[in-house]
């Protein structure tokens, strides 16, 4: 076993040179405060004999309970902070264990840890070795009789691969040309027809009894691998499954009634289907289900959000009616219903004044259009057959589109459209309704010294709140204390309350074996077209006021981050585990810098909304 590292040492959450040149300290944080006391080495992340899914080197963090001390890792010294926090950088032995010998010293007085950790899935890669990670697909998998699968997996350059099935039958691999060249470790087979167990009723629910797994051989000259492949597949029915999606089958009100859906598996976020959606599933993958929207769409939504309808039930194309535009003078919101024969799968792509939405397995028989008198916040509606089973209807707002929402009414769908509220440009949140989400619990980040994100992001959150309703605003936190609140309990709350803008507060952290002196910084997320100048505004405040590197803003497939009835962001402002960055977070300076940094953006923005819809109502472009 090697026992010789590279430890990159991290002072301050930033690189320190090997030729001792420091790069400038953050100057907007407050600076860390001295502490004294009984010498301890603590590693507070990772677990001492844990797993770790890393490359070839990762980080820990801790304190040694003295700022005074100086901490070493396999003898190669790591800097303390002032208030005894430390973080490292180490580069890992090519081995899948190893103990790490940490000592710290003040004075005379000396303490020493070892730190056992573990690599996860770490591949020696001499002979004909095989990455069993890498194999696949695994796991049960449904697909339809006639259709091919495609196999990949990665295994020593060279090698002669093949998959022995259960029959005996052998499917050569061959090197994937369109991998990295340079490697040559990626290998690629397809099961064609005709291999599996055919059993069309599985689509929906697993199997009672296991299949033989078919055995992957990897050969390099003497050199043999051979491993099960975890692979079960089933040939499931000729032609899709009418089925209905329901997140909340049994009604409990804790979901967010839409079922979620991805272009690809594992991909992002791409279609949000309300509950009662009829479509039509042909493959299964795992706990994955393949959903076949149109001629040349699909969609692949989770299992448990997938349930049978009853035999008979009608797989022919929903045919759409005439559209009827309406305004609820109570609300303030314009609905626009879409007449169906039956609930089809549906997309929403946003514009920055315009909502196109696509009707899966759809058909057009619209005598008109109708607008409602008061209806001025839409401008237009077209519609259009893109093809032989797909219908398009574009929406055109006079003003930016401040949030919308869609249930289904019997087999109609019902979309409602929300414009911007009106806003007093010197008191921009004077009258506004703000959800303020302090972050977690239940888990979160935590930083060397033990502070971890329930706390530090609540006491952030009630900063915010207290300077929102010094300006007017009404404000409701979705907790007030440390209780454990569920992702859609908050959501439910901020639509409870009708919304303006939902801000969520959060604190970072990074996985195993990415280098935080070159990651850590300030981004903030969003995920609907609508909230990205709110997500821009803040980010341009919190970058003012904490001084830290731009990580950017990104669009991301967040939780408190999906409503769309309204504006929602989440602030990813400091990073727990940077020791100087975690310190500030412990003092009510820095948690109201990260309060005001937020605030300015909030205020930016709100001031924009204004000032765009003075200019729509006087006419100026």
């Amino acid at each position: 076993m090697r026992t010789d590292f590279t430890v990159l040492v991290l002072g301050l959450g930033l690189v320190t040179s090997a030729a001792g040149q420091a790069p400038r300290r953050p100057i907007k944080l407050p600076p860390i405060p001295a502490r004294q006391g009984p010498l301890a080495i603590v590693v507070g992340y990772p677990t001492r004999g844990s797993a770790i899914a890393v490359g070839d080197s990762t980080f820990l963090f801790g304190s040694v309970g003295d700022g005074r001390a100086a901490l070493t890792i396999n003898g190669q010294l790591v800097q303390v902070a002032a208030n005894g926090a430390w973080l490292a950088w180490i580069a890992l032995p090519a081995d899948s264990a190893f103990t790490l010998q940490l000592e710290a010293r003040r004075g005379e007085e000396v303490a020493h840890a070892d730190f056992p950790l573990t690599r996860a899935g770490w591949v020696r890669r001499t002979g004909a070795w095989l990455d069993r990670g890498s194999m696949s697909p695994q796991g049960e998998v449904v697909v339809p009789a006639a259709e091919a699968l495609p196999l990949t997996l990665r295994a020593a350059p060279g090698a002669r691969v093949a998959l022995r099935l259960a029959d005996g039958r052998l499917v050569s691999f061959v090197a994937d040309s369109l991998g990295n060249p340079s490697r040559g470790d990626r290998y690629v087979a397809t099961l064609e027809a005709g291999v599996g167990e055919v059993n069309p009723a599985l689509l929906l629910r697993s199997r009672s009894a296991r299949q033989a797994a078919p055995v992957l051989e990897v050969v390099l000259g003497a050199d043999t691998t051979r491993s099960p492949w975890p692979l079960i597949l089933i040939r499931g029915p000729g032609s899709p499954q009418v089925v209905r999606l329901d997140d909340d089958p049994t009604r409990t009100g804790m979901t967010d009634r839409t079922v979620i859906g991805r272009g690809v598996i594992s991909g992002s976020y791409s279609f949000f289907f309300p509950n009662g959606t009829v479509a039509r599933a042909d493959a299964r993958f795992g706990n994955d289900v393949r959903l076949r929207l149109d001629h040349d769409a699909i969609a692949w939504v989770p299992l448990e959000d997938v349930h049978a309808v009853p035999a008979g039930d009608d797989p022919r194309l929903g045919v759409m009616g005439s559209l009827v535009l309406t305004r609820d003078s109570l609300t303030g919101t314009t609905r626009l219903r879409i007449p169906l024969s039956r609930t089809v799968p549906i997309r929403i792509d946003e514009g920055a004044n315009s909502a196109r939405i696509t009707l899966y397995g759809t058909i057009g028989d619209v005598d008109w259009t109708r607008y409602a008198s008061g209806t001025t916040f839409v401008g237009r509606i077209d519609w259009r057959q893109e093809n032989a089973d797909r219908v398009v209807v574009d929406v055109e707002f006079t003003r930016p589109l401040w949030g919308w929402r869609v249930r289904v009414a019997g087999s109609d769908l019902l979309f409602e459209f929300r414009e911007p509220p009106r806003i007093d440009p010197a008191h921009p949140l004077r009258g506004r309704h703000i959800v303020v989400d302090p972050g977690h619990p239940p888990i979160g980040a935590c930083g060397p010294t033990g502070l971890c994100e329930p706390e530090a992001n609540l006491a952030i959150a009630r900063q915010l709140r207290d300077r929102l309703v010094a300006q007017g605003a009404t404000v409701t936190m979705t907790r007030q204390g440390m209780e454990s609140v569920g992702l859609w309990q908050r959501v439910a709350l901020a639509d409870s309350v009708n919304a303006e803008v939902m801000i969520s507060i959060h604190n970072n952290a990074l996985p195993d074996g990415i280098n935080p002196a070159t990651n850590n910084g300030t981004s903030t997320f969003y995920n609907h077209l609508a909230a990205l100048p709110l997500a821009r505004a803040v980010q341009a405040g919190l970058l003012s006021s904490l001084g830290l590197r731009d990580l950017g803003i990104a669009r991301g497939d967040l939780a408190l981050v999906r409503p769309t009835w309204y504006p929602a962001i989440l602030a990813e402002g400091l990073f727990l585990m940077m020791p100087e960055q975690e310190a500030a977070l412990r003092t009510v300076t820095g948690q109201r810098r990260y309060a005001d940094g937020v605030l300015a953006g909030l205020t930016a923005f709100l001031r924009q909304t204004a000032a765009m819809s003075t200019a729509t109502r006087l006419g100026r472009p």
